[in-house]
C-alpha cells in the first residue's frame, strides 16, 4: 500500500529501480481504488436519476435536457479554478480530496431535498461543482506519476478501475431498489456512506504530492492556466475535443431513447449503464495500450464513430428482438468511452507543462464540457419541438461532420512527438512498512 506523510511535502522518491517502467504507479493504482469506490456511490444516484426526474417528478425531455446540460456546464468555471488551484501550490490532493467530498455531501441534499425541484437542482450542482474541481487535479497526479510513453496505460488503468465502479454502482442501486420497492431515499443514503468511504481512501492513500519533481510557480495569477493556448497543438487538441462534444448527446438520453422505445420497466432502468459499463471496463486497458503503440489520434476518433454507431442502430426501424437493438447499443457506448475518456488526457498530457498541467488539462475538459452542455440542452430542445427521431437524426448529421472537422483539426500523434522531447517521468513511489 502507498500512504501520504503527515507533512505538508512528501520526501523525495528514491531512485527509479529496473523493471519499474512495467509496472503501474502506485499513485494511479490508489486514485484507481478512490475512483473505484466513488463511481459505486456516483453511479448509484446517476442510474436512477434520469428515471426520477423524467417520470417520478414528471420533466420534460426539454426539462431535463436544460438541467442536465446546465449543470455539466456550470462546472466550467470551477475546473478552471481547481486546476489553477491544484498547480499554484502543488496541491493537487487537497483540491481533489475537497471535490470528493462535496459530492459525497451532495447526496445528503437529494435526500433532505424531497421532491422540491430546487433543493434536487443545488443537490446536483454540488455534485457537479465537486466533480468539476477533483478532475483535473486527479488526472494531472496520474501524468506526473507516469512516463510519458505510458501514459495510455496508466489512464487505462485508472478508467478501468473507475469503470469498475461505475458497473457496480447500478447493481447496488437496482437491489436498493427491489428490495425498498423503489424507494429512492435508500439509494441516496448508501450513496452517501460509499462516497465518505473514497474520501477517506484519498486521505489515506494517495500521496500528498507528486513524485516528479516539480518548479515552483512563478506566477500566482488565474490567467496562467491558459498559457497552455499558446501552444497550437494544445488549441487544435482543445478545439476537435470542443467540436465533437458539441455532437454528442450524453448517455442519459440515450438511456431514456431506449426506455422509451423499448417500454422497459421502471424497475430494470438502472440496469442500462451495466452494459455500457462492462465493455469499458474490458477496453479500457487495450485502448491505453493500443494509444501508446498507434498514436492516440486515431483511437479517439474511433471512440467517436462508435458513438455514431449508437446514434444508427437507435435510428433503425423497430421491431425484432429487444436484445438486437440494446446489446449493440450498449457495446458501441462502451467503446465511445474507451476509445475517447483517457486517451484525450493521455493526448493532451504532453504538450502540457509540468507545472501546469492540471490547469491545461482542467481548460481542456471545461471546453468539452460546455459544448456537450450546448448539445444536452440542444437536443432536449430539438425531441421536445421535433420529437426524438428527427432529433436524434439531426445529432448523427452533427456528429458526422463533427468527425471530418475533428480529423481535420487533430494534429499528427502530437503526444508522441512530445514524449520523445520529454525525459522519462519516475513512477517509482515510496512503499510503506
Amino acid at each position: 500500500m502507498y500512504l501520504a506523510t503527515t507533512g505538508r511535502r512528501d520526501t523525495p522518491a528514491p531512485p527509479r529501480t529496473a523493471g519499474a517502467g512495467r509496472r503501474v504507479p502506485g499513485t494511479v493504482l490508489a486514485l484507481g481504488t478512490v475512483s473505484l469506490v466513488t463511481d459505486v456511490s456516483s453511479e448509484m444516484v446517476t442510474a436512477v436519476l434520469p428515471l426520477y426526474l423524467v417520470l417520478g417528478l414528471g420533466l420534460s425531455p426539454l426539462q431535463f435536457g436544460f438541467l442536465d446540460g446546465l449543470f455539466n456546464g456550470a462546472t466550467s468555471v470551477v475546473r478552471l479554478l481547481g486546476g489553477h488551484a491544484a498547480d499554484r501550490g502543488h496541491r493537487h490532493k487537497r483540491v481533489a480530496g475537497i471535490g470528493y467530498a462535496l459530492s459525497a455531501l451532495s447526496r445528503l441534499g437529494l435526500l433532505l431535498a424531497g421532491g422540491a425541484t430546487a433543493g434536487i437542482a443545488a443537490a446536483l450542482a454540488t455534485d457537479r461543482v465537486g466533480k468539476g474541481i477533483r478532475t483535473a487535479p486527479r488526472d494531472a497526479l496520474i501524468t506526473l506519476s507516469s512516463r510519458p510513453e505510458t501514459l495510455g496505460r496508466s489512464f487505462g488503468v485508472h478508467r478501468a478501475m473507475d469503470t469498475t465502479g461505475a458497473l457496480l454502482g447500478p447493481l447496488a442501486a437496482f437491489a436498493l431498489l427491489q428490495a425498498t420497492t423503489g424507494a429512492y431515499d435508500a439509494v441516496f443514503v448508501v450513496s452517501f456512506c460509499v462516497g465518505l468511504l473514497g474520501v477517506l481512501l484519498l486521505v489515506l492513500y494517495v500521496p500528498g504530492q507528486p513524485v516528479v519533481s516539480l518548479p515552483e510557480p512563478r506566477s500566482p495569477r488565474t490567467r496562467k492556466v491558459f498559457a497552455a493556448l499558446r501552444d497550437r497543438g494544445f488549441r487544435r487538441i482543445l478545439a476537435a475535443a470542443g467540436l465533437l462534444g458539441a455532437a454528442t448527446i450524453g448517455d442519459a438520453f440515450v438511456y431514456l431513447l431506449l426506455q422509451r422505445r423499448l417500454d422497459l420497466p421502471v424497475g430494470w432502468f438502472p440496469l442500462l449503464p451495466l452494459g455500457a459499463a462492462a465493455c469499458y471496463l474490458l477496453l479500457a486497458v487495450p485502448a491505453g495500450r493500443i494509444a501508446d503503440r498507434v498514436g492516440r489520434r486515431l483511437p479517439f476518433l474511433y471512440g467517436h464513430l462508435a458513438l455514431l454507431g449508437v446514434y444508427a442502430a437507435l435510428l433503425l426501424p423497430a421491431g425484432g428482438p429487444v436484445l438486437l437493438l440494446v446489446v449493440p447499443v450498449l457495446v458501441l457506448l462502451g467503446v465511445f468511452y474507451a476509445g475517447t475518456d483517457g486517451v484525450l488526457m493521455a493526448l493532451a498530457s504532453p504538450v502540457l507543462p509540468a507545472d501546469g498541467r492540471a490547469g491545461g488539462l482542467a481548460l481542456l475538459q471545461t471546453g468539452q464540457a460546455l459544448a456537450r452542455m450546448l448539445a444536452a440542452a440542444g437536443f432536449g430542445a430539438a425531441w421536445t419541438v421535433w420529437g426524438p427521431r428527427p432529433a436524434l437524426w439531426a445529432a448523427a448529421v452533427a456528429l458526422l461532420v463533427a468527425l471530418v472537422g475533428g480529423r481535420a483539426l487533430l494534429p499528427h500523434d502530437p503526444s508522441a512527438a512530445a514524449a520523445a522531447e520529454q525525459p522519462g517521468a519516475p513512477t517509482t513511489e515510496r512503499p510503506t512498512a
